[in-house]
Order: C-alpha cells, then sequence, then structure tokens
C-alpha cells in the first residue's frame, strides 16, 4: 500500500480548487475511553478510518485526513494535513482543513463506521445555512459530524476554536441547513448514521451490527 503523504497547512502546498467539496475525516483526538488510538483500533478486520474513507470514495468525494503529527493511523493512501499540536478538539482539523484548502468540508469523525457515501453526498450537495454550513438533526440535537464548514464559516470557528468552545454550540452558531430526521432515514438507519465508537462498549456494538 503507498505511504501516507504529508501536507502542513502553513506551507500552502495544497492549491485551490472552489468549487469542490472534500471529506475530512477528523483522527487527532486523544481517544482517552478507548484507551488505543481510533484511527487503527480494529473493527472486522479492518482499521476504524477505513470505513469512512470508503464512504467518502463511495460518494464520489476526495477523501483528506486531519491528525497531529503524534498521532497513530494505519497505513494509508490519503492526504494527511496536520493540524496544530495543541488543542485536542474537533474544531482544531476543521479548521486546518479549511485553511489548507479553501473549499467546503464535510468533516466526519474517524470513529464513524456507519456513515455513508449517500449521506456524505447529501450534506455535500445539500442546500446549507447563510454561510453554507449543513448538517443533520437527530433526536431534536444538531449533529457536528458529519456536517459540512465552508471558508466562509473561518472567523467563527477560529473562534470558538480559541475559547475551546464545544463543537456543537459552534455549529449552532452558524445557524447550519438542516437534514431532518426523516431525510436521514430515506438514506439508512439514523442512529448508525451518526454513530461514533467511543469506547470498547461502542466497539462490541458496532460488530455485532456489522456481522449482523
Amino acid at each position: 500500500m503507498p505511504s501516507e503523504r504529508s501536507i502542513d497547512p502553513a506551507d500552502g502546498a495544497g492549491g485551490r480548487a472552489e468549487g469542490q467539496v472534500r471529506v475530512a475525516v477528523l483522527a487527532g483526538g486523544m481517544a482517552a475511553r478507548m484507551g488505543a488510538a481510533k484511527a487503527a483500533v480494529e473493527l472486522c478486520g479492518r482499521p476504524l478510518i477505513s470505513y469512512p474513507l470508503a464512504a467518502a470514495r463511495e460518494a464520489g468525494l476526495e477523501p483528506v485526513v486531519v491528525a497531529k503529527r503524534a498521532s497513530e493511523l494505519p497505513a494509508l493512501r490519503e492526504r494527511v494535513i496536520h493540524e496544530p499540536d495543541r488543542p485536542h478538539h474537533p474544531l482544531c482539523g476543521i479548521v486546518a482543513a479549511l485553511r489548507e484548502r479553501e473549499t467546503a468540508v464535510v468533516a466526519v469523525g474517524c470513529d464513524m463506521p456507519f456513515v455513508s457515501g449517500a449521506l456524505l453526498r447529501r450534506i455535500a450537495g445539500g442546500a446549507g445555512g447563510p454561510g453554507g454550513a449543513l448538517a443533520a438533526r437527530l433526536d431534536g440535537r444538531l449533529q457536528p459530524l458529519p456536517a459540512r464548514y465552508t471558508p466562509a464559516d473561518l472567523p467563527l470557528l477560529e473562534d470558538a476554536l480559541a475559547g475551546e468552545r464545544s463543537l456543537r454550540s459552534t455549529l449552532a452558531r452558524l445557524s447550519p441547513g438542516v437534514l431532518d430526521e426523516r431525510e436521514l432515514r430515506d438514506l439508512g438507519v439514523p442512529e448508525r448514521l451518526c454513530f461514533s465508537v467511543n469506547d470498547e462498549r461502542d466497539l462490541l456494538r458496532a460488530r455485532r451490527w456489522l456481522e449482523g
């Protein structure tokens, strides 16, 4: 398998490609509850991160991985964008991806094995809010991952990152367009589409779902 390629957002090497939406798979978290780097955790014989990457390719969107330089990753063919070492916050990866290339991103966690290509495609192409952000709503709550963020959102995202505000509350401030639960059901089981593996119990549940 080809070795990973890395880009530092500060070097400008990513260029510009207006009009294209990328999928940014966030892999820079600490994974404290899992006890191991989630991107490389095995689920049914595959690294956890391979599932959202496959969904991005299924959607016909360019996938990139956003991680810290010290993040443990499996062998990847996708480009890796290095976010700053501090803070440990999902906004860190979203901001790094938007800075690296001035195009919208659909941000998704490396720990989301049931996100589908159809959902990523819908989020990439759906009608967004005033700045272009778009997210799903499940059980009455906005889902910050997967969700679309745009370069127009950067000032608010950077301010929220500086204050280490929660991603969910930051998303609400963007007044995003919304995919409701009915629309999610057209694409699959909503609870699974937005499911994240945070600990061993979640990993066992995901394995049962995949094997069932």
